[in-house]
This record gives C-alpha cells, sequence and structure tokens, in this order.
C-alpha cells in the first residue's frame, strides 16, 4: 500500500524550520522518500492526498499515560472483565488526538498487552501502546498507595483480585527483599512481556505526601541493571531531590515527573546532573490560568508544592535538560469529575487547563511550557524525538526520515508559531494510513455521556438538602 501525501509544509524534526510545499512517499507504513512534488518516483497505485497549505510533522507522542486511570471502586466493579474495553477506547482517544504512540506507565498488565498487541496486528485502530505494567514497588489500585478506602467496603475476594490484576509479584513486598532478591522478581516480571521497567524510587502519597524512598540506593541499580540487561529501558517514579537524584545516579533513562519535589526546589547540582547526563527529565506543567485557578481550591502546603514545581519547570528548560511531554493523561467518567476527591485537584480543573486529560492534555503541556519560554523546535521535540529517544525507539519513530514508521499528524496552523496551532488537526496518519477520526472512539463507554435522569430522581427529597443550613441543632451545634 502505497501513499503520496503533497503540497504541504513538512517540518521533519530533524531540520531547524519548515520546508515549503514538500511530497512525503510512504509504502508498507514506512517513509521511502521526502521531496519536492513531481520529483519522487510515484508508484502507479499510490493514493494521493492534497495538503496543500497544511502542516505536517512527526505523529505526537506522550511519554506517561495510563489508559485505565480511572481505577475507581465503581468504575471497577461496572467494568470487570471489560478493561480491554476500556483500554482500547483510551488508545483510540488519544489517536484521535495526534498521539500516534503512547506510553502506559502504570496500570493492569495483562490487558493492557493484549491490547497493545491488537493494535499492532491492525486489528482495532488505536494509538501504538508501550507498557510498563506495574510500577515495581507499589500495590495496587485498592491500597495504601493510590485509595485506601475501598477495603472493608469491598469484599475481600474482589479487593484482592483488583490488586493482584495491577501488582502481580512486583508489590511492596519487595522492600523486605536484599537487592539481588528484588533483581529476581523484576526479572520475572519482564519475561511476562511489557516494554519497559518502572519502579517507585519516592512511595507514592502515603503519610509523608511521598518523601519516603521506596527502595536503597543498591536495589535501585539493580533493578535498573536488570532492566538494561533484558534490552529494556528503565524509569523511575520520584517526587523528592534525593528520590530524583537516586533515579539519575542509578542509570534510569528518564525520570517521571521530575519537578514534583514537594515543598523543596530541585539543587542546582541535580539539574546540572540530568542536563549533563542521558537521563530524560519528565515533567507535569500548567499554564499560569491554570495555576490561578487551582490556588483557590487547594490548601497552603499544596501549593507550595506547586510553587516548587514551576520553579523546577523554569529551572530545567535554562539548563538545557532533555525535556519529555507527559501528563498521566487518563479518561476519568464524567460523574466521576463531579467528586470532591477529584474536583478540588489539578485534574478537576476545567478541560482547556487540564493537563491530565487524554484528549486534550497534551495540548496543555505544551501551552504551559510556551508560556515558561520554551522555543517552538524545543516544544515539537519533546512532543516527538525526545521521548522516541529516552525510550530508545527513535530508529522507527520521533522524526519523520526515508525509513522511518510513517506517523504523522496534519495540521490546518503551523505549530512554529504558537503551541495552540498543535491542536487544529487536519488529519492522523499512523503506519502510512489515514486515520478515521470520525469513528473513534468505536465504542465510547467512559467518554459516553451520563445516561439521563431516572423519574425516581425527580421525586427523590434529600434528608438534608445542599444549600442553607437547617435550623436547630445540627451535628451538636447550638
Amino acid at each position: 500500500m502505497s501513499l503520496l501525501l503533497t503540497g504541504a509544509t513538512v517540518i521533519d524534526g530533524v531540520s531547524d524550520k519548515g520546508a515549503d510545499d514538500r511530497a512525503i512517499l510512504t509504502e508498507n507504513g514506512r517513509i521511502v522518500a521526502i521531496g519536492r512534488p513531481g520529483e519522487l518516483p510515484v508508484p502507479a497505485d499510490a493514493e494521493t492526498v492534497d495538503y496543500s497549505g497544511k502542516f505536517v510533522i512527526p505523529g505526537l507522542m506522550n511519554a506517561n499515560v495510563h489508559l485505565l486511570v480511572n481505577a475507581l471502586f465503581e468504575t471497577l466493579v461496572r467494568y470487570e472483565g471489560r478493561y480491554e474495553e476500556l483500554i482500547t477506547e483510551a488508545a483510540q482517544v488519544a489517536l484521535k488526538s495526534g498521539m500516534t504512540t503512547v506510553f502506559d506507565t502504570w496500570g493492569p498488565r495483562r490487558a493492557l498487552t493484549a491490547v497493545r498487541d491488537r493494535i499492532d496486528r491492525g486489528l482495532v485502530p488505536g494509538s501504538r501502546i508501550r507498557c510498563a505494567g506495574n510500577i515495581v514497588g507499589f500495590d495496587g489500585p485498592f491500597s495504601d498507595d493510590f485509595d485506601k478506602r475501598i477495603p472493608g467496603v469491598g469484599s475481600a475476594h474482589f479487593v484482592d483480585r483488583v490488586n493482584a490484576t495491577w501488582v502481580e509479584n512486583t508489590g511492596r513486598h519487595l522492600m523486605w527483599l536484599t537487592p539481588e532478591e528484588v533483581g529476581e522478581e523484576v526479572r520475572a516480571y519482564i519475561e511476562r512481556g511489557i516494554d519497559f521497567v518502572k519502579y517507585a524510587s519516592n512511595e507514592h502519597g502515603g503519610a509523608s505526601a511521598g518523601a519516603f524512598l521506596q527502595f536503597s540506593e543498591r536495589t535501585q541499580r539493580v533493578i535498573v541493571d536488570e532492566a538494561h540487561r533484558a534490552g529494556l529501558t528503565a524509569q523511575a517514579h520520584t517526587s523528592s531531590v534525593e528520590g530524583l537524584r537516586l533515579a539519575i545516579e542509578a542509570g534510569c533513562d528518564l525520570v517521571q515527573h521530575c519537578n514534583m519535589t514537594g515543598p523543596t526546589e530541585v539543587p542546582r547540582e541535580t539539574v546540572e546532573l540530568l542536563a549533563q547526563g542521558n537521563c530524560g527529565a519528565v515533567v507535569f506543567p500548567l499554564t499560569d490560568n491554570g495555576l490561578k485557578i487551582l490556588k483557590e481550591s487547594i490548601s497552603d502546603f499544596e501549593w507550595t508544592l506547586w510553587k516548587s514545581s514551576e520553579a523546577n519547570v523554569r529551572n530545567l528548560i535554562s539548563s538545557g535538560a532533555t525535556l519529555l511531554l507527559a501528563n498521566d493523561g487518563g479518561i476519568f467518567a464524567p460523574e466521576v469529575l463531579n467528586e470532591p476527591m477529584i474536583k478540588g485537584t489539578w485534574n478537576g480543573l476545567p478541560e482547556d487547563e487540564g493537563l491530565g486529560r487524554l484528549a486534550t492534555g497534551h495540548f496543555v503541556w505544551l501551552r504551559a511550557m510556551e508560556e515558561k519560554g520554551m522555543s517552538p523546535m524545543a516544544l515539537l521535540h519533546a512532543a516527538t524525538l525526545n521521548i522516541a529517544k529516552a525510550y530508545q525507539v527513535d530508529a522507527d519513530l520521533g522524526t519523520l526520515e526515508v525509513g522511518k514508521i510513517a506517523d504523522m499528524v496534519v495540521l490546518d496552523e503551523d505549530p512554529l508559531q504558537g503551541a495552540k496551532n498543535y491542536q487544529s488537526i487536519h488529519a492522523v496518519i499512523k503506519d502510512g494510513t489515514v486515520v478515521d477520526l470520525d469513528a473513534l472512539p468505536q465504542q465510547p463507554l467512559l467518554t459516553a455521556d451520563l445516561p439521563p435522569s431516572l423519574q425516581e430522581e425527580a421525586n427523590y427529597k434529600r434528608f438534608l438538602h445542599h444549600g442553607a443550613r437547617l435550623p436547630g441543632c445540627v451535628n451538636g451545634a447550638h
């Protein structure tokens, strides 16, 4: 199958500017020629698409998504046995939004790899998935690491089954083991078919808001060594300045949300260590407007965390560190977004400022980093080439070059003239095929609208209504 794209300005991610009026020829899913229209040897059966006046860039990538992030009790009960359907829906939402490759850094391994393989075989459309499965060292969705409210509400049988689906042999029990024993468990997990290893340098939440170190320096080095021995990349979840430094020194290929280091800014020497080494730096930024909205709904302590994270981002930009676009992107059901536990956090920001939204958060990332001084070409690299290099897939992905996989996004507006133009998606091409964007997602589940209200809801009278307080003695107050 041959596809010829003609007339567009090609921004290949290699040159420092776009090339006007170019043609790209693809065959069997790869780029075979780029040049002036009329100068390329075009097969007689090639499909030709005229993109005159458009802008073609490499397929966008995301270094940290969670295709099943809505791992709440209600969701996992409602869709038990259907996790693959939720992951497929999310992969299709990602593709529709211009992300031709996503890296899922926490989720149920078996369901993720099953969907990954179906997409790779062309059985269903979707963003190309590469996944880590569980974060080594963390317990499951219904645990102190994520949502500790559920044990005691759900049956022990269901809670244990869900946690096992995520964790398998890579949970918190590893903290009791010697480095060598941890290495054996990581080796066994790798053999189950994950694409890269992610481990916990810091805890996730917990009593100390992420400050505690999860693994020793020796154990972290063993985990990274096991990944590299298997030919995989290694990355760490970090949330403190020492957790970040340990991960870099352990030899990680990238570190996640390295700007999130509690109330303490990353020391200059650690910033320089990132800039000088081969470790990709994933950052989670908010726009100025997003920060303004967030400040009104969070505590003073939480605001100190966000102030430090913003300073870290700016310092990392000026340092020249290799920055990667990522956002914890996932799909939350509409009813979940109205819950207090979500609404009052960064995940509850409005759609146009919500960094964590799978469909739009990468656009927020690009606008936020533009505000902080990142150059137009650096933005493109952060969303394409830098991610490909950090995950060591740049032989196939990340730029538009002869021999590489034909993943492209066609834009109506020039992205080098403003980050907002990344949202002007005209077409998405994956593996040399134009994607039918209107057909995605094929089976809306979490993206579906809420069902209409029941008649009974209109008749329902609350015992304690919302609004003004009831007169008299309430909760012992007079």
